[in-house]
């Protein structure tokens, strides 16, 4: 899993109580009180602690026999000394270019995009579509609201779960929710190969 904000505490939460065995998690920032209304696993407390340290401690006091291995450190770094290999890896990330690094990463390891602003998300099962096309520079994202966060990451926690469990999912398909007005509208695209 990269990143423990928002979505990755969520995910934690999800795949936690789900007994998946072991979770790693790469990420470098510290909580900070500014953002922490969507970053469930945190509380005010630990505000200034690193964010996978508190993650840890949070997943493996909560569920019991799950273990987390930790990363402080940037993606970029990460991938460039990772020699483990992964079933799985979980995009919880808040930049492209950060998914872009990933994307390359992962070569022949299937991984899910997943994204919020405002009241939307985006989330697609990447196998062997090329997430290239959707690295753009100098976006400026908006306000992301707690609850569509939340049901992003149980969308994407599922698609997981469902994966490593060996049940079918389809890949290479962006879901994009949309949740702007009082009802879900749910938008399919095929990504190109």
């Amino acid at each position: 899993m990269v990143g423990s904000g928002g979505l990755g505490g969520n995910l934690a939460l999800s795949l936690g109580a789900s007994e998946i065995g072991e979770i790693h998690i790469v990420d470098f920032d510290k909580v900070s009180l500014h953002n922490i209304h969507r970053q469930v696993i945190f509380t005010l407390e630990d505000e200034g602690k690193f964010k996978v340290d508190v993650f840890k401690k949070v997943v493996e006091s909560r569920f019991d026999g799950v273990k987390v291995i930790s990363y402080l450190m940037r993606f970029s770094q990460f991938a460039k000394s990772n020699v483990t290999k992964f079933d799985l890896i979980l995009d919880a990330t808040d930049n492209l270019q950060t998914r872009g690094e990933i994307s390359r990463f992962a070569k022949s390891t299937p991984w899910i995009f997943a994204a919020v602003e405002e009241f939307h998300g985006q989330v697609c099962f990447i196998k062997e579509a090329n997430f290239e096309p959707f690295v753009k520079q100098n976006l400026t994202p908006g306000g992301i609201a707690a609850p569509i966060v939340m049901f992003i990451a149980a969308f994407e926690a599922n698609l997981a779960i469902r994966y490593l469990a060996g049940l079918e999912v389809v890949f290479d398909m962006l879901y994009y929710l949309d949740m702007h007005s009082e009802e879900l509208k749910v938008s399919k695209f095929k990504l190109p190969i």
